[in-house]
């Protein structure tokens, strides 16, 4: 373990805090080991001697523990701010004001110009007294940076998304109101037709902007019901017999008996439009829908209820696999916001449930997700 002590932490005496208010200096007393932390750490004592260096911190600098134990907190951590110039001289953590308790986390320097999350916290042996130790905590920005990243990519997915409809929707709009008596009725529905299936387009973009949200944090509510699940499989496939695709296209398997499932029928429903969608648009031949019973993902239930999509087209190569459930993803044909799969991911997993992608026999695209039973206690 990276770490060394420059004062004993026995006895209380006038210059050692109360126990309640201890540095992470002292967590080797505590029987907490440092290198288990998942931010750097790095404590100086009341001389700025660097007294703990733990694994992250020498993940992050690249300097090794043995070498910056002992130095003088500047030596040893050398930051700089955006504009160069050197942190410790400039922030005064020794020679400062006595009210001071701290350093809020900002972007610093290390040498070589790679960016670091800091923040510091001053302890003193009493309000107002001398430092007695310096603590530092050192985080990467690169996690942040993909954070960052994704969520430019998602603002400008979605402005582009919504650009065309709502053009669509001006535009006609301005027509018909400029222009009424000049349109037959025929053009007026053909026109308002477009207006509404634009809208209807806006208004799904924005359940999946909430969705995602939903997700991200966190709070995506699921509200359990009976779900006839081969029941809403095949509502899925007559809509789309109804809107012009063969019927035979569809093959729906239903393996009895299943056992009674519970689940947010919405939220089901949803999965099962994005899989269908999916197989119907990418892929080719017939869409084959498994509904079987099969062994719960949830440890302590026996049962669990799996349905699996399969098509007959030419599949998803095996580089994009690990992706699929990615935000943005689309494969080889553009359409689409690419957030569909990372949607029905996370819906799948809200239910305690898991989601795998894979080759059809057919040597198409096979997606399977199994749900566990998860009846309420009060049925149990």
């Amino acid at each position: 373990m990276s770490v060394g002590t420059s004062s004993a932490p026995g006895a209380q005496d006038a210059g050692s805090p109360p126990a309640a208010s201890r540095s992470p200096g002292d967590l080797a007393g505590l029987g907490i080991d440092p290198d288990m932390l998942p931010d750097g750490l790095v404590v100086a004592d009341e001389q700025g001697r660097v007294v703990c260096f733990n694994a992250a911190a020498e993940r992050i600098t690249a300097v090794r523990a043995r070498d910056a134990l002992g130095q003088s907190l500047e030596k040893a951590l050398p930051l700089e701010d955006l504009e160069g110039r050197r942190w410790w001289q400039l922030t005064d953590p020794y020679g400062g004001l006595a009210i001071r308790v701290g350093q809020p986390e900002r972007n610093l320097l290390l040498p070589g110009g790679r960016e670091v999350l800091v923040s510091a916290r001053y302890v003193r042996t009493r309000p107002t007294g001398p430092l007695w130790r310096l603590v530092v905590t050192l985080r990467d920005t690169e996690a942040r940076r993909r954070t960052e990243r994704s969520h430019a990519e998602l603002i400008a997915t979605v402005a582009h998304e919504l650009r065309s409809p709502l053009t669509s929707v001006k535009g006609f709009t301005a027509t018909l109101l400029a222009k009424w008596e000049r349109f037959t009725d025929d053009q007026k529905r053909l026109m308002l037709e477009t207006v509404d299936a634009d809208a209807d387009r806006v208004t799904r973009l924005i359940a999946e902007l909430l969705d995602i949200s939903r997700i991200d944090s966190g709070r995506l509510e699921v509200r359990r019901q009976p779900v006839d699940i081969g029941a809403a499989v095949g509502r899925h496939i007559q809509a789309y017999v109804a809107a012009g695709q063969p019927a035979d296209r569809f093959l729906l398997r239903v393996q009895q008996p299943l056992p009674d499932l519970w689940a947010d029928p919405d939220k089901i429903d949803q999965v099962l439009s994005n899989l269908l969608e999916n197989a119907v648009r990418h892929g080719e031949g017939t869409v084959t829908i498994d509904v079987t019973a099969t062994a719960s993902p949830r440890e302590g239930e026996d049962t669990g209820t799996s349905v699996t999509v399969s098509d007959e087209g030419p599949g998803i190569p095996e580089e994009s696999m690990n992706r699929v459930f990615t935000r943005f993803w689309r494969g080889s044909k553009r359409g689409g916001t690419g957030l569909g799969l990372y949607i029905v991911k996370g819906i799948v997993e809200a239910h305690g449930g898991t989601i795998t992608v894979g080759r059809a026999p057919g040597a198409g695209a096979e997606f399977r997700f199994t749900l566990p039973v998860a009846a309420p206690a009060y049925l149990a």
